[in-house]
């Protein structure tokens, strides 16, 4: 990034206006955002049913031919709390939600919202080991899942105990029963409810600040899926920061979302934007490149929700001469990166893109309220940007033993100051909580949360997203553990031992995974069409190595860590590879010998990622 994409003064100043014009809007959302009282009644249900007093007749969610309004989405809602309130879900249980994008996602999460139950939001991607994972570190105690992850779950039931397994049927309707049969040992959500009272259950206001409202599954840098705690006050600065500052739709418009609803920039960032006006979320089941703005028309959206790959993959559409024709004045998400910022802005008549930056688990987030380019905007919350050794993994610190702020200009490592205004929650496991934590930063006793993101200094506290550190990397707009991957691809016999890291390939986001290899036997008795069928079977399709380094001789410290920096440095690159490499083409069923014609292609965008 060049300096001249840095904040000056006097952009600063000609935003001032547009930022003046929404003050009562920001002075509300600031108190809000900002509350310490931990005996307040706060949640989700309770500004889902302020939004059914402010526009009951109005949309609440339109999905795949269905329109539910504000009223009918907290009678359906208030059914299903009633249900699991009488098979002995209580306040502070957790219940699986297994589903893909549709109404019941929202309905399932509302009503257990109601009770002060838990929503543990899986992974639909996940498989296997994986999965069963993600469903016991959180000990629920029903799972409610769709048609549509049946097979996924049924394979590893007998790893999970469960009480009551609730099901919906892929052609279910609002209160509807089903008409087709439901598999044995489960029980039919849709029937079940129909006898249940459509009154609020009267536990609302019960529910405070601290209460957990839904777990958000993160790779975060080592292991398998850690399940973030992501409670109701947290919920409402969401509410607070997008619904009223940020974003601030009205009960006209439509909000767009084609992202995974068990992702929280879905569940909770655009969610949180519809609420308090009682605007409409228009659930897409899956994101199609070709299909989307005919979506945003059809749907007559106002805005959309996105992570940076699908910014991408709209721009690689071929160009059509309607492509602005649409009624979106407003965008939120993150991740876009900046060689495609104005390009994007400019072919399809972006008005205003609200970029933000956060995480799950983390205590400081960014909004791009005064709308400059390529950032994710500014944070009123307590953050720094230190100086950080990629080669070690640490910030550096000076001769005090204290971290070292970057400059306007420089990048390093984002850090959050815990505060009661800005709190850690931490992870369902004490000790990955504790990890997350820097203390003695600036001085003695203080304590700060380790994003493990590098971001980009743009002054008057703007920033941009760079990189992520450590173990983790992102890819297709999900985060994937290096850990993870390593003990999948450890458990095929004929591999030893294996490294993994990401590797930039040009003009994608984020970057793809690659391995280095350690085999049991020869490279020739190796079944390279074997391994991707293998891996399939427990990971996801974005997790899967997309380079492979076939490498005898691995490099370990004296503490037997993996020395990932020079593998990151060599990549994929066949000048300085100093052993064979394989590469996975988009979609194919094995791995091939990577030659320079297909690296040539490959980093042309010739064959696309």
């Amino acid at each position: 990034m060049t300096q001249t994409n840095l904040i000056s003064a006097g952009q600063l100043v000609k935003q001032l206006p547009s930022l003046l014009s929404s003050l009562p809007s920001l002075i509300k959302g600031i108190r809000m955002a900002t509350n310490t009282d931990l005996t307040k009644s706060v949640g989700l249900a309770l500004c889902f049913e302020q939004a059914v007093d402010k526009n009951p007749n109005g949309p609440a969610v339109i999905s795949e031919g269905r329109s539910i309004s504000y009223s009918e989405m907290d009678r359906w809602a208030n059914r299903l709390a009633h249900l699991l309130l009488s098979r002995g879900v209580t306040k502070g249980d957790s219940v699986a939600i297994l589903l893909e994008n549709r109404p019941e996602l929202l309905a399932s999460v509302l009503a257990c919202s109601k009770i002060g139950a838990v929503s543990a939001m899986l992974n639909t991607a996940q498989k296997g080991k994986v999965l069963a994972h993600s469903i016991n570190i959180v000990e629920p105690k029903c799972i409610i899942a769709g048609e549509e992850c049946h097979s996924a779950f049924d394979n590893i039931r007998d790893q999970c105990q469960l009480q009551h397994h609730l099901y919906f049927h892929d052609c279910d309707t609002l209160n509807n029963k089903s008409a087709m049969n439901t598999p044995a040992e489960w029980e039919n959500l849709a029937e079940l409810i129909t006898s249940q009272d459509s009154d609020n259950p009267g536990l609302t206001l019960s529910i405070k600040p601290e209460d957990p409202c839904f777990y958000i599954y993160t790779s975060g840098t080592t292991g398998l899926p850690k399940a973030v705690i992501f409670n109701h006050g947290r919920f409402m600065k969401l509410i607070a920061n997008f619904g009223l500052v940020a974003v601030r739709l009205q009960a006209e418009d439509r909000l767009y979302v084609p992202l995974p609803f068990y992702h929280a920039t879905a569940l909770g960032v655009c969610w949180s934007s519809a609420i308090p006006n009682g605007a409409a979320i228009v659930m897409g089941r899956k994101f199609s490149a070709s299909n989307f703005w005919d979506d945003i028309r059809k749907f007559k959206a106002t805005s959309f929700g996105y992570v940076g790959e699908v910014c991408r993959y709209l721009l690689d559409q071929p160009e059509k001469a309607n492509d602005g024709d649409h009624d979106v004045r407003i965008i939120v998400g993150n991740g876009i990166r900046p060689a495609i910022w104005k390009a994007f802005k400019q072919r399809f008549k972006i008005p205003k893109i609200m970029e933000f930056y956060a995480s799950s688990e983390g205590n400081v987030a960014f909004s791009n309220l005064l709308n400059f380019d390529e950032t994710c905007g500014i944070s009123p919350l307590p953050f720094a940007i230190v100086k950080y050794d990629r080669d070690t993994d640490q910030p550096l610190r000076d001769k005090k033993g204290r971290m070292i702020k970057v400059k306007k200009g420089e990048s390093g490592l984002l850090i959050g100051k815990i505060t009661p205004k800005s709190p850690f929650h931490g992870y369902t496991d004490p000790k990955k909580t504790q990890a997350a934590i820097f203390e003695s930063v600036f001085k003695k006793g203080d304590r700060w949360f380790n994003t493990g993101d590098i971001m980009l200094n743009m002054g008057f506290r703007h920033t941009q997203f760079v990189d992520r550190t450590g173990d983790t990397f992102r890819w297709k707009g999900e985060n994937v553990s290096t850990t993870e991957v390593e003990s999948l691809l450890e458990d095929v016999n004929e591999i030893t031992e294996a490294i993994v890291y990401g590797v930039e390939i040009p003009n994608t986001n984020g970057r793809a995974g690659m391995a280095s290899l350690k085999l049991k036997g020869g490279l020739n008795d190796f079944c390279f069409t074997n391994l991707v069928s293998k891996i399939q079977e427990n990971t996801p399709e974005y997790a899967i190595p997309v380079f492979l380094r076939i490498n005898q001789d691995v490099t370990v410290t004296g503490t037997f860590k993996h020395m990932k920096t020079p593998l990151k440095n060599m990549g994929f690159d066949l000048e300085k590879a100093d052993s064979p490499i394989y590469v996975r083409l988009p979609k194919a069923e094995k791995y091939v010998p990577l030659c320079s014609d297909l690296q040539q292609k490959i980093e042309s965008g010739e064959i696309r990622y």
